[in-house]
């Protein structure tokens, strides 16, 4: 069904509330459930299966369609991946999923930083972590990457206790990247984003590139690459740590 359909249907529902009508538009949006559970298990890792994170994600799309208003300027797709990703994450949080070690090695992360940064008087670099955790670099790179799911899960809390998504998204949307300033801020920022690039191994860049230009999954780059997910996984936050000192500020943009 091409957008314009989509949008009908969207309508139709909008107005009489049909089941029948509802259910067309979950078939017509499950991909978009698949998209954005890949793209979070790119995050959460090779320790939950993605089956689980698309079958929690259907709660969100068919929240999305109850309460999705067509009168609001607002795509549906980005209302709905907003909803689908807090679902996910939602079920993730009730689930208690956090192993308590990974909750016991945030303690320790926090502890060192905080210990640091008062004798040093400055921020805590990764290899002043790791030597206060009595690791390798390596390994805490690995402690890294199985701690995402409580950065996500803490945004997700800090996302739900704003206003309504849809008017928050639109005001970011308009303001965007409209005006001289911000096309300067676009040019510096791929500007960058090139030099941040040069700073990584070609598979660490394959991985970028696959993922945040060409929007793959991580089992999507597992396969292309031949390599385990979580290698994937590795390659990825190892690229972000090296890119994160060229970035700055605006490494949150990705």
């Amino acid at each position: 069904m091409d957008e314009a359909g989509k949008k009908r249907l969207l309508e139709e529902y909008a107005a009489n509330k049909r089941p029948e009508t509802r259910e067309q538009l979950i078939l017509e949006y499950a991909p978009l459930v698949k998209v954005v559970a890949g793209r979070l298990s790119m995050y959460l890792g090779y320790n939950v299966d993605y089956e689980d994170l698309v079958s929690y994600g259907i709660f969100g799309l068919i929240d999305a369609i109850d309460k999705f208003d067509c009168l609001k300027e607002v795509k549906f797709e980005t209302y709905a991946s907003l909803r689908i990703r807090g679902a996910i994450l939602d079920q993730i949080r009730k689930m208690d999923w956090i192993p308590r070690t990974i909750r016991q090695r945030q303690k320790k992360i926090d502890a060192v930083i905080k210990e640091v940064e008062q004798t040093t008087g400055r921020s805590a670099t990764d290899e002043d972590i790791a030597m206060g955790l009595g690791i390798s670099a390596e390994e805490y790179l690995d402690w890294q990457s199985q701690m995402k799911i409580t950065g996500l899960v803490s945004l997700n809390e800090y996302m739900d206790q704003g206003s309504d998504v849809s008017q928050d998204y639109s005001r970011h949307t308009t303001a965007r990247f409209d005006g001289p300033e911000e096309s300067i801020e676009k040019e510096e920022l791929t500007k960058v984003l090139g030099e941040a690039l040069e700073l990584l191994t070609e598979k660490e860049k394959k991985v970028v590139t696959l993922y945040y230009y060409e929007d793959l999954t991580l089992k999507e780059i597992s396969n292309i690459l031949e390599v385990s997910e979580s290698r994937v996984s590795q390659l990825h936050t190892r690229a972000l740590q090296k890119m994160k000192t060229k970035m700055g500020n605006y490494m949150g943009l990705l």
